[in-house]
């Protein structure tokens, strides 16, 4: 088998072939060929524009590209929709930095409009960056309207869509484990801990550690924290007990011993 002379710089074939395409305006083209086909619609996964696109970027968006190529060239009429993603904690986390503050506290000293206000100037920053990497990957998609997580019409939809969900009954009320960052003070997300989430019956322990005074010595009366945990095999290496400030705990006498218990 022969295989086609490798360039003398990738960079140069690279510029050639967009100019090439840009030239012949071959995407348009693609949508113009297809106009009358079965529609196929994709909408970008959004990344976060406060950040600046990584290899990983280059790998998903390359797969990406694939798929709608391929339906095009089965004769699909294909929209590609752009997204920003202008949410969470990369982007909170982000501006704290430049902000010079850290925690929720400090926000909330600094002034929740203020810091939300700092957050949204941050998250097109390298927007720029972002779709110049589309286009030099020759990733095809629409950023004449995107949809933004910020728009009211988008978090609208949002809104929308959970009330059809709960008019069907399709919602409930439930206990999950999630990932939680006690410096942020807010649950985390998760992507690869909520695929396949199932609920299971598994072993928990529940256990009793004894209340010590700060120079380490015992308490006089005996008493001991209740704990419970999902993850016995963790309870030889804990060193500590967090207990929260704004929860009433109750002492109840078990076996002759106090025990000392959230009160709820």
């Amino acid at each position: 088998m022969r295989y086609p002379e490798t360039p003398e710089s990738f960079l140069i074939m690279e510029e050639e072939t967009l100019s090439r395409w840009e030239e012949e305006n071959l995407f348009e083209a693609t949508l113009t060929a297809t106009a009358d086909g079965e529609p196929f619609v994709f909408f970008e996964g959004p990344p976060t524009a406060n950040g600046r696109p990584g290899l990983h970027h280059v790998i998903s968006r390359t797969i990406k590209d694939l798929v709608c190529r391929f339906r095009a060239m089965e004769g699909r009429k294909i929209t590609r929709i752009a997204g920003w993603d202008t949410h969470g904690l990369p982007v909170e986390i982000e501006t704290e930095k430049r902000l010079g503050i850290s925690g929720k506290t400090e926000i909330e000293e600094l002034g929740i409009a203020k810091f939300n206000e700092a957050c949204r100037g941050s998250v097109f920053e390298y927007k720029e960056e972002w779709e110049n990497l589309s286009e030099r990957i020759g990733y095809w998609l629409d950023y004449s309207q995107p949809y933004v997580t910020f728009h009211p019409g988008y978090v609208e939809s949002v809104w929308w869509i959970l009330k059809q969900l709960a008019d069907r009954d399709l919602l409930y009320r439930g206990h999950k484990s999630v990932p939680y960052c006690p410096r942020c003070g807010t649950g985390l997300s998760s992507h690869e801990v909520a695929l396949g989430y199932r609920e299971i019956e598994d072993a928990s322990l529940h256990f009793l550690c004894p209340w010590v005074s700060a120079d380490g010595s015992p308490d006089s009366e005996g008493r001991a924290f209740l704990v419970w945990t999902t993850t016995p095999w963790t309870v030889p290496s804990n060193t500590g007990l967090a207990v929260h400030p704004d929860l009433s705990y109750v002492e109840v006498e078990e076996n002759g011993r106090l025990v000392v218990l959230a009160e709820e």
